[in-house]
């Protein structure tokens, strides 16, 4: 489990795009180059932690440790090019890198997907366990995002949430 747990605005947009095999519809992804803000929690974990969670995501097995310098030095890294292998350093809280990682592609570069009723309600949950925003304006956010608009109503997400607190 992470040391700690925030929540934190970054610079840029999240959006949803290609198929996920696990949740079925879009998947998000980060682009630090878009204009905009992102709502997110930043957990702190030790190097090795981020690794094999990197690792997870990016379907390799976990256990080898990334080279955080360049990402750290430079603010992107490029592993692959496959999605989720390009780290970001979005920035720093107290000092410490804000990591994270996303596609090597910008969100202009690809379809966008709509994500399924239920990846929606975990990262709207997820979102919402920061008791820094609530309901409404989680709910606007996630509708707002590429690839959700015009698929998923603010009123959408806002009985998805509801739908789980019943």
């Amino acid at each position: 489990m992470p040391s700690r747990s925030i929540s934190i605005e970054l610079n840029g947009a999240m959006y949803f795009a290609t198929e996920s095999p696990v949740w079925g519809g879009g998947r998000a992804f980060y682009d630090p180059s878009a204009d905009g803000r992102v709502l997110a929690r930043a957990h702190l974990v030790s190097a090795t932690q981020f690794s094999d969670i990197a690792a997870q995501e990016m379907y390799r097995e976990p256990g080898e440790c990334l080279d955080l310098a360049e990402v750290i030095a430079s603010g992107r890294s490029v592993l692959g090019d496959g999605r989720y292998e390009t780290l970001v350093c979005a920035g720093q809280v107290e000092g410490l890198p804000v990591l994270t990682f996303t596609a090597p592609w910008s969100m202009s570069d690809v379809s966008w997907n709509p994500p399924s009723a239920a990846y929606v309600r975990y990262l709207a949950a997820g979102l919402l366990s920061a008791d820094t925003w609530d309901l409404e304006a989680v709910a606007s956010y996630v509708a707002a995002c590429p690839g959700a608009t015009g698929h998923w109503s603010v009123q959408d997400v806002i009985d998805l949430i509801s739908d789980d607190s019943s």
